[in-house]
């Protein structure tokens, strides 16, 4: 790994996002102790910055919610010196207030997925600090006119999508945002002492919100690509907005070497 290949910021993104820097960038690809990211990761420039590109389901979209290698993803970002990370993601709404086009800013995490390694400490007595899930200093930079400030997001297995009587028990539960891969990529954000936030683009109302046939992954596409381009532009304006160094909101001191032995 080369000077030349380091970055202090990153993306995590899916759809649309895979053309961020434009021609001018490099391409990276990192192994890990967790096998290959799910796609290679570009590095350029943004306002000044290094910042990382990882898309999240593959170069291709090859990788459905529950097979992510996720793991890897997050370590290979740690090894090229990310400090901070943005993860911009589709979800959907449990509120009738917050309808498709609606940016959302989550301040909490709920967990319902099965099966998906969702740590690095296999081995000893390890408890990580997680009340707050997301970097408060991340989401402040993140929270631009417009944008709905905290709400939260629950994450469920995928690859399907709700049944009504689960999304209106969510709601009923005060949730409000609705994902397939919110987790495990914030905790493995926290083990890594890496900052993390979503910013969240609702694409549609949950089956349980609205009368119909229900959430079906063409509208979510064709939503999301209707709002990709102010989505970026929020994004870049959040990476110029970010502080760097160590981060006492949530515990990570930018730099330090970590227990689990990464470089």
């Amino acid at each position: 790994m080369t000077t030349h290949h380091r970055a202090d910021i990153a993306v995590i993104g899916g759809s649309g996002f895979y053309s961020f820097f434009g021609d001018d960038a490099d391409t990276v690809e990192v192994e890990t102790p967790y096998g290959s990211t799910s796609g290679p990761i570009t590095i350029g420039d943004v306002g000044g910055r290094s910042v990382a590109f990882l898309p999240r389901h593959g170069a291709n979209h090859e990788y459905a919610p529950h097979t992510l290698p996720y793991r890897a993803n997050m370590w290979a970002l740690r090894m090229l010196g990310v400090q901070r990370v943005f993860a911009p993601c589709a979800v959907g709404s449990l509120v009738p207030e917050f309808g498709p086009g609606t940016i959302v800013v989550p301040d909490q995490l709920v967990d319902r997925t099965s099966g998906r390694a969702q740590t690095y400490f296999d081995k000893g007595g390890v408890h990580v600090e997680f009340a707050d899930p997301y970097c408060a200093d991340l989401r402040t930079a993140a929270v631009q006119d417009g944008v709905v400030d905290g709400g939260t997001m629950v994450v469920v297995e995928g690859p399907r999508f709700s049944t009504r009587a689960e999304s209106q028990w969510f709601a009923r539960q005060g949730w409000t945002l609705v994902n397939m891969t919110g987790h495990p990529e914030a905790v493995l954000a926290r083990e890594l002492e890496l900052c993390y936030t979503p910013i969240a683009l609702v694409t549609d109302l949950d089956a349980g919100i609205e009368a119909g046939q229900g959430v079906r992954a063409i509208d979510v596409f064709a939503e999301f690509k209707k709002n990709i381009e102010p989505l970026k532009t929020l994004v870049r304006g959040a990476i110029g907005s970010a502080l760097m160094g160590p981060c006492e909101s949530c515990n990570v001191h930018a730099g330090v070497d970590l227990p689990i032995g990464l470089p």
